[in-house]
């Protein structure tokens, strides 16, 4: 699933593209997605323009002048920028064309992302309104992980992938900023001291900026709106390497699920405290 280092990289490669250009076709291929595009989308978005395009966890918004479109790339989705007319591809469901020339092509083969169109304040919507704290946000510190964190039971990775928590920590990365932060992911978050907190909001920061430079991480679907894959996968140090060999102390790493979500952890540099 694209997380929230892949859904700002697209962000960054459609913004230039996207904003300020009129819309002059939009062809829906495919209507049936996660929720089903509206019978009125192509007709409310062409002769619009996008003024603004911002990320909110792991939607992309793109703002017009009465109307915003929400993006979710769901499991599989990925958005692109293509010449107008470039032959649609299998699971091509969407084009949003521009008068330059250019489209938007959403691309989704399992169909659970999402295209919704609001005209109220986008941050309102059912969607986005209960969302915690941006992770590369002010508001992500070791204090608010403390407080947030006090008398609850949960454990600390299911903890940080609760997006009225804190929004897109997913999977890799959690696995990752647990790592960096030297926490065992079935730690009961409870249990977690203030300095350990500290670490781990720092952890979680550091991780997501370097995969946003890296252009995200790509497993198996994810490329940017240039067809690009993201490279952060050279840098993981626990994801997707259960039994290989600690990159710090050489000690084997274990595997197990959590939650239903594979995770991994290297029982010696993340040792359990409860």
């Amino acid at each position: 699933m694209p997380e929230l280092p892949e859904v700002e990289t697209t962000l960054r490669g459609i913004m230039p593209q996207v904003q300020g250009h009129k819309i002059t076709q939009v062809i829906v291929r495919e209507r049936r997605l996660r929720w089903p595009i509206a019978s009125d989308f192509s007709e409310q978005l062409t002769g619009q323009k996008f003024y603004s395009s911002s990320r909110r966890g792991k939607y992309i918004l793109l703002q017009g002048k009465k109307i915003c479109l929400i993006v979710h790339l769901g499991m599989s989705g990925s958005l692109r920028i293509l010449p107008r007319g470039t032959p649609p591809r299998k699971h091509d469901h969407v084009d949003i064309v521009f008068a330059p020339g250019h489209c938007l092509r959403f691309h989704d083969p399992r169909r659970f992302g999402c295209l919704l169109l609001t005209a109220q304040n986008p941050l309102q919507h059912d969607l986005l309104a209960h969302l915690g704290p941006e992770p590369l946000s002010e508001q992500l510190t070791g204090q608010y992980v403390y407080t947030q964190a006090h008398q609850k039971k949960v454990v600390v990775k299911s903890f940080i992938m609760n997006s009225r928590i804190v929004v897109g920590v997913g999977n890799i990365y959690a696995n990752e900023a647990l790592f960096l932060a030297g926490i065992c992911p079935s730690t009961p978050v409870g249990t977690i001291s203030s300095p350990a907190c500290e670490r781990l909001a720092h952890s979680i920061k550091t991780v997501l900026t370097q995969a946003i430079d890296s252009g995200g991480t790509t497993l198996r679907d994810f490329v940017s709106s240039e067809g690009k894959p993201g490279y952060f996968k050279q840098s993981l140090n626990v994801y997707g390497r259960a039994q290989l060999p600690c990159r710090v102390c050489a000690a084997k790493l274990t595997g197990t699920v959590i939650n239903q979500r594979a995770t991994v952890y290297c029982p010696q540099c993340q040792p359990r405290y409860d």
